[in-house]
């Protein structure tokens, strides 16, 4: 029987891991894209990255979603 219950929290521990890996891979991906985003809509990249990744997370990216300019600098 506590064999069953050792397997089962261990099949647990490696989805909660790769789940956990994936997040941090959009996480990653989504400081990127927002930082070339900024970078090309003529805004601080920087500071648009960090608004991402230090707003809680998706908060950051729909906020910079909402306030970014709809056009870039190469079509002013």
């Amino acid at each position: 029987m506590e064999q069953s219950y050792t397997s089962y929290f261990t099949g647990l521990g490696l989805i909660g891991i790769l789940t956990g890996m994936v997040l941090l891979v959009f996480v990653v991906w989504s400081v990127i894209w927002s930082y070339r985003d900024a970078r090309r809509r003529g805004k601080s990249p920087w500071l648009v990255a960090l608004m991402v990744l230090l707003m809680v997370w998706p908060v950051g990216l729909i906020i910079w979603l909402m306030l970014r300019p709809q056009k870039t600098e190469q079509q002013v």
